[in-house]
């Protein structure tokens, strides 16, 4: 593992050949590059405010917990290339996307670790960004790695995602087993989707099968573990931007950058025109995918229907009846309008 000087050192010299800023990056930024349905679920899409928090920091190097497919991590590469900043990435399975990323940059470290095997180890950056398992027992053991490594204002800038609906108060679990059964909760698996406002499943709700079966509680949540962390240390202050499956931020009160920050995020935090911008986006999401549901349960009925309907053309028995339908229908009894035809089969399968 290359010590942080030693990155620092790598990074400064890729910074004099490259010190544009953000907006001249060499590659264009595509915050819904691994999410095909535009849900907005990478921290990538608070960009400009994530960059700016760390240059009001005066950070120059960043762990990023969770870097998975590399959506965020080259937001924070090419940031790091103009300020003579590192980047670790941590993630026990990488996506090939973020292994090739780390190979083309060298203030890229990548740590092929879970979180709380890497946090021990590794020089504690002046960033921290906490965006990995999201739920109450690895975040909290994550913070308590952290604090316990950092007394007091030696606290690194603490960045966290999803500490909005639907994971502030509803665990996920990328491997439950890897969760003591004590702090697991049970999972929805198939049993529904979750849905805003409603604490439990239904049908047609947003299909997260690892998530917790029931939102709230204690022991529950990414946001309830940050907080019990936040409210067992001393001046350490915790600001939510209510956007893109929430943006949190903590600081310690006593860091050289605490005013700067807090100048530039008392004014989104907990924002109530962003909560309600927020709230009408995730419930319109879970609405859209709850009219998909409903068209798919619809055309798998259609498809049910039209395979019988086949079937009957096929049947010499219902040839049978068809048969016996017109006869009746000649004796007067019940009229043309009782007979079933395949022509009218065949012209209901047409349209």
């Amino acid at each position: 593992m290359v010590s942080v000087p030693a990155r620092l050192a790598v990074a400064g010299a890729a910074a004099a050949v490259d010190s544009r800023p953000v907006s001249e990056a060499r590659t264009e930024f595509d915050p819904y590059l691994h999410d095909p349905e535009h849900w907005g679920v990478s921290l990538a899409q608070m960009r400009e405010l994530l960059l700016a928090v760390l240059d009001a920091a005066g950070a120059r190097s960043v762990a990023e917990i969770g870097a998975f497919a590399g959506d965020l991590t080259r937001v924070l590469v090419e940031w790091a290339a103009g300020r003579g900043a590192a980047v670790l990435a941590i993630d026990p399975a990488p996506q090939p996307g973020l292994v090739e990323l780390a190979s083309s940059h060298p203030a890229l470290e990548l740590i092929r670790q879970t979180s709380l095997e890497a946090l021990p180890v590794i020089p504690l950056p002046d960033a921290i960004v906490i965006d990995g398992d999201h739920n109450y027992h690895t975040v909290g053991e994550e913070l308590a790695l952290i604090g316990g490594r950092a007394a007091g204002a030696e606290l690194p800038l603490l960045l966290f995602h999803d500490v909005c609906w639907p994971h502030a108060r509803r665990d996920d679990y990328f491997d439950a087993g890897l969760i003591p059964e004590s702090r697991r909760h049970p999972q929805a698996g198939d049993a529904g989707g979750i849905f805003p406002g409603d604490p439990g499943l239904r049908p047609g709700g947003l299909p997260y099968p690892r998530s917790a079966a029931r939102e709230g509680g204690p022991g529950n949540g990414v946001l309830t573990a940050i907080e019990e962390f936040v409210a067992g240390r001393e001046r350490v202050r915790l600001a939510i931007v209510p956007a893109f499956f929430g943006f949190g931020v903590a600081w310690h009160e006593q860091a050289p950058y605490a005013a700067a920050l807090a100048g530039l995020l008392e004014p989104l935090d907990r924002n109530p025109i962003l909560e309600r911008l927020e709230a009408n986006r995730v419930e319109h999401l879970a609405r859209g995918h709850g009219h998909a549901y409903e068209l798919w349960q619809a055309r798998q009925q259609l498809a049910a229907q039209e395979a019988v309907l086949h079937r009957l053309l096929d049947s010499s028995a219902f040839s049978v009846a068809e048969r016996l339908s017109r006869l009746r229908a000649a004796a007067g009894i019940g009229g043309e309008a009782s007979v079933v035809s395949k022509q009218e089969i065949r012209r209901v399968l047409r349209d």
